[in-house]
């Protein structure tokens, strides 16, 4: 059924401009790392995935920097943690590609994201989670986005919207515990930060992965992603299933640079981020808050849910040509979790 579903939809995205959910997988976390994506590498196009990564590759990352740090990729596997290094193992293999090729392509993707996110609290103090994705490569990433469910003993224990062949992830949501979104925080070349990874800082995506398997609640979630040393400085949005349980966290790479919670009991009910400090101005060129807060304040408090938090999203220029996709979460009803690939606007 998922080999037949993920074809169908992989043909009809290449021939369409309508929004349309991704596919689904499911990926045991009791299977070992270098085989628990077995079941997306049997069921998508190879050459694709193969020419994609090529492509993308070449596109990001100058010669000279890929003649350099291809032999350290290569043997960067023996630096990497688990379950990391071995998911990378096993899809470059699935797949055809090097393990330096592998390795290179999901750093490629910690460093070249542009995005919105908004936590708010309705009046009734549920908590929503919102984000648009936006890359560089948004019309090979829209043939390679799918929703993954990480379970184990046939339990999800996390969701997440991912790349084919990238083991991270920028969203995803703790059934019942928290929700979490993450965006670029752009400082320096991002070919520097495999001194840092060399370094023992957690690639942001990874981060991710680990606090949604990990945590408990909300506070434990905020203090790790908060703590954690990282290869990037990055925003981390995070939400909880509480009135009031929604942050953003600005990161350097050693901590946290900025702590901007929800209080809505002076009105401040929503946070929105995108790409730049919260307490700077966006450059005119690149505006993608202020129209998200013309369309939050003109829905109102009273009125915002999963639905017209999609809405706002989908706000020119908030939702862009380089939107890849659209996700709206809230951690106390998980099975609302949507995911749309977006098309040009």
């Amino acid at each position: 059924m998922f080999r037949l579903a993920l074809l169908t939809v992989f043909t009809f995205i290449s021939q369409s401009n309508a929004d349309f959910f991704p596919p689904q997988v499911n990926i045991s976390l009791d299977v070992k790392p270098e085989q628990r994506w077995d079941p997306l590498i049997e069921s998508f196009d190879k050459e694709f995935l193969r020419k994609s990564a090529a492509d993308i590759i070449n596109s990001a990352v100058p010669k000279w920097v890929y003649y350099v740090i291809q032999p350290i990729a290569a043997s960067l596997e023996w630096f990497l943690p688990e379950p990391y290094a071995g998911e990378i193992y096993g899809l470059s293999k699935g797949f055809g590609l090097s393990v330096a090729d592998g390795v290179i392509l999901n750093l490629v993707y910690e460093f070249t994201s542009f995005c919105t996110s908004i936590i708010a609290q309705d009046s009734k103090g549920n908590i929503y989670h919102g984000r648009n994705l936006d890359y560089n490569f948004e019309n090979i990433l829209r043939n390679l986005t799918i929703d993954v469910h990480f379970t184990r003993s046939r339990k999800v224990a996390y969701t997440g919207t991912t790349f084919v062949g990238y083991v991270g992830l920028w969203t995803g949501q703790k059934p019942f515990k928290f929700t979490i979104s993450a965006d670029e925080r752009d400082h320096g070349y991002w070919w520097e930060n495999i001194i840092a990874a060399l370094k023992n800082g957690s690639p942001v995506s990874w981060l991710i992965r680990k606090t949604l398997d990990e945590a408990e609640d909300f506070e434990s979630a905020m203090l790790t992603l908060s703590k954690t040393p990282l290869i990037a400085n990055v925003y981390y949005i995070v939400g909880g299933t509480k009135a009031k349980e929604g942050v953003v966290i600005t990161r350097n790479r050693e901590g946290p640079a900025d702590i901007w919670p929800l209080d809505p009991l002076n009105g401040e009910w929503y946070r929105v981020e995108t790409n730049y400090d919260h307490w700077t101005t966006p450059p005119p060129y690149d505006d993608r808050r202020t129209p998200a807060i013309k369309a939050l304040n003109a829905t109102g408090q009273e009125n915002i849910n999963l639905d017209t938090l999609f809405k706002v999203l989908s706000v020119h220029p908030t939702q862009n040509n380089s939107t890849v996709y659209t996700t709206v979460m809230s951690a106390a009803a998980p099975e609302k979790y949507r995911t749309e690939v977006r098309t040009i606007t």
